[in-house]
């Protein structure tokens, strides 16, 4: 079945039987859910009007009382980030105000992993008095965000949310969605919301700052989606490859930006934004990834996990006969001369009875979606097509895949 052909819900239609039908209403409720993407630069410049415009969408001439909350590594990085941002508050003052003091946590997976945080959150918005129409401000990387947004969800039933996504990662995928999560019980993302924020701004000096290996594996994700969804991004980004290879900040924004509106394209138009379905084509490559994850210790961050779920996969749809024959190895090279390592040992562990431990990643990808397995696939670079199983065996051939090209490259796939 192919991706347009997906997600297509058809309203609820309830047969209800003669005998009991007089007793029976039937309820039809729509939301319409729409929130601005911001692409700026200096957000926290006096002179940049987008932050204190996007707080004064619905009632331009209240002050808006804020609570904002920090990833402590990105202050570190950006010392002086936080005077930034209360020189910004006081200039428009007249517009927003600061209550209590900026909130300090932990940035990555440990911030999710915390099971006391999500209290002190929100002790911290009750402390505030954030109410319905004040606003809980989120800024950092993407686990910040997931705990900060579902914190907010659940406070008051959902106050305003605002996030500003500080990694390549968050700016073009998970920043820009209607989710949010906290890991529990050693489950990733096993509580949490749909929720969708009250706006997003994407501040590219955040980007500027990061490590060159945070802004790679941000990369991932934006291979993912024009693998199932646009064959000239893909193209665009095989054009630009040695400067996008660079982080040239330039081709870098664009990229983000059109990763992210595909993203949000999927989310909107795909026909299930609160997944109640078991087709996500977004996840395309994750079912490998999130099992990498684990069993690395997360050793290896998100994003470098999806590049390789990704070329796992592409050579799994050309071992099933779904993917032209040399796609793969396309594919493959994309990512390889981004940076991405696309191998690791954990490929091929074992559990006690000599399987490999990463095909339980199949069902524990079930597990989450509560229903029956449904994986993305690729028909075509741009064009993504939906399996209900996969071969152990195919799922082998493609590691050894995996594996040869990473021993031999030049031999494997031709590249100088």
């Amino acid at each position: 079945m192919k991706l347009a052909e997906l997600n297509r819900l058809p309203d609820l239609e309830v047969l209800v039987p003669a005998s009991t039908r007089t007793g029976w209403q039937q309820q039809h409720v729509r939301v319409d859910y729409s929130f601005p993407v911001v692409s700026t630069r200096d957000a926290f410049d006096i002179a940049n009007p987008d932050f204190r415009a996007v707080v004064s969408l619905r009632e331009p001439q209240r002050r808006h009382r804020l609570a904002i909350f920090l990833d402590e590594g990105v202050a570190r990085a950006m010392p002086g980030l936080v005077e930034q941002i209360l020189a910004y508050l006081r200039f428009h003052h007249e517009s927003m105000e600061l209550i209590g003091d900026i909130f300090m946590l932990p940035g990555g997976e440990s911030c999710k992993n915390d099971a006391s945080l999500v209290e002190r959150l929100l002790q911290a918005l009750s402390e505030r008095a954030i109410d319905r129409h004040s606003y809980s401000i989120a800024i950092g990387g993407g686990a910040v965000l997931d705990a900060v947004g579902y914190a907010s969800a659940i406070f008051h039933r959902g106050v305003r949310h605002i996030r500003f996504p500080t990694t390549v990662l968050a700016q073009d995928d998970s920043g820009v969605g209607v989710k949010n999560a906290v890991n529990w019980q050693g489950q990733k993302n096993l509580i949490g919301t749909f929720a969708p924020p009250w706006a997003v701004i994407n501040d590219a000096r955040f980007i500027d700052i990061l490590p060159e290996r945070e802004k790679r594996a941000g990369l991932a994700e934006a291979v993912k989606v024009a693998l199932i969804r646009d064959h000239a991004f893909f193209l665009m980004m095989e054009k630009q490859l040695p400067v996008l290879a660079a982080f040239d900040s330039t081709v870098l924004s664009a990229v983000i930006t059109r990763s992210a509106s595909l993203h949000m394209h999927q989310i909107a138009h795909g026909g299930d934004p609160f997944e109640s379905g078991s087709a996500r084509p977004l996840d395309y490559g994750h079912w490998v990834a999130h099992k990498l994850e684990r069993l690395t210790a997360h050793a290896l961050s998100h994003g470098e996990a999806v590049a390789i779920g990704l070329a796992l996969d592409a050579r799994y749809s050309c071992l099933a006969g779904l993917l032209p024959v040399g796609e793969d190895a396309r594919i493959h090279k994309l990512l390889t001369q981004l940076g991405f390592e696309l191998w690791h040992t954990q490929l091929l562990a074992q559990d006690a009875h000599g399987e490999l431990m990463v095909l339980q990643g199949l069902k524990e990808f079930r597990e989450h979606l509560g229903g029956e397995l449904t994986i993305t696939l690729l028909a075509a670079i741009g064009s993504g097509v939906e399996v209900h199983e996969m071969d152990a065996v195919l799922v082998r051939a493609a590691i050894d895949w995996l594996q040869s090209l990473y021993v031999n490259p030049v031999v494997m796939t031709g590249r100088d």
